[in-house]
């Protein structure tokens, strides 16, 4: 810490996002934006990038489903500025439900997962989000509905698995999204949104309550309008789910 700042280690270089990410799928999207919004673009335009894996970048097929909570912390760069990403990880079970229930507050994205290769689980997402939203005020949280171990599906089993998500999501109102752990197909591409909307989203309302040259960034951290070097941030999301 120099001066007030405090200096987090470099971004991986897989890690910076220049552009906005696009989306997986028009049908189930939340926004069809290929720009950063004007404001956050002007806040960031006099920073400097440090060019300078996901979180473990290994698919573990002997992986024991989560109990309780798990915690991950992920860095990027955003449109120039260091973003950390705090992931918590719930359990869906319902003996871990009064645990996890309180992982949920104050998150800026909840990720609700499911198994494509199980569609009863896609019901399941219901109660899950409902969960989520218990904790949080309506309207401020972004929501991502994810269908994982995409590579289990044969093309027409995917499909038809796939219309009954995109209207689960309508209904939601979430993005929708399938991955595959085992692949990584769209995974990188996944978290590179998350991370995206979640910053700009922060970014703007921050902006919006602030009359000073200056916009903070989660709890503790700053982007200084007047310095090259900017603080680095986080941004909360819980990610819940039962079968992955």
């Amino acid at each position: 810490m120099s001066n007030g700042v405090l200096h987090a280690p470099p971004v991986s270089r897989d890690r910076i996002i220049s552009k906005f990410p696009k989306c997986y799928l028009p049908e189930a999207c939340l926004q069809f934006k290929d720009q950063f919004h004007i404001q956050v673009k002007n806040a960031c335009h006099e920073r400097q990038t440090r060019n300078v894996g996901f979180c473990k970048n290994v698919f573990d097929r002997d992986y024991k489903a989560t109990i309780g909570v798990d915690f991950e912390i992920e860095r990027f760069e955003v449109a120039g500025i260091p973003y950390n990403l705090q992931i918590w990880d719930t359990a869906g079970q319902e003996k871990f439900k009064c645990i996890a229930s309180a992982y949920y507050r104050g998150a800026e994205v909840v990720i609700i997962t499911f198994d494509l290769a199980d569609i009863q689980t896609l019901e399941h997402t219901k109660q899950w989000l409902e969960d989520a939203l218990k904790e949080n005020e309506q309207g401020l949280s972004t929501i991502f509905l994810v269908g994982s171990k995409k590579d289990l599906l044969s093309q027409a089993e995917y499909e038809r698995t796939e219309a009954d998500a995109i209207k689960m999501a309508t209904e939601m109102q979430a993005e929708y999204w399938a991955v595959s752990s085992k692949t990584g197909e769209n995974v990188r591409e996944f978290f590179f949104r998350v991370a995206a909307l979640a910053f700009e989203a922060s970014l703007l309302k921050e902006l919006e309550r602030s009359d000073f040259p200056s916009a903070k960034i989660g709890e503790g951290s700053t982007i200084q309008m007047d310095k090259a070097t900017a603080e680095f941030s986080g941004s909360r999301i819980s990610s819940t789910a039962g079968c992955c």
